[in-house]
């Protein structure tokens, strides 16, 4: 049995704590997405910014999940 493979494809309850870093990365991802949408041209690029930082917020939180 490999340990990665059923840790990253199991499902992870919440443990005491994790809730509220979930929200503070999901509340600063929300800032900077805010900002780029100021000051970013509507374009590609900007499209794909935010599409990376959702998915930057994806993977921090599974690192939480997984990890902590």
């Amino acid at each position: 049995m490999n340990h990665q493979i059923e840790n990253n494809f199991s499902y992870h309850a919440p443990k005491e704590g994790q809730v509220e870093k979930y929200n503070t990365i999901r509340e600063k991802a929300k800032e900077l997405a805010y900002l780029l949408e100021e000051v970013c041209p509507n374009s590609r690029e900007k499209s794909v910014a935010l599409t990376n930082l959702e998915t930057s917020v994806m993977w921090a939180n599974a690192s939480i999940a997984r990890n902590d």
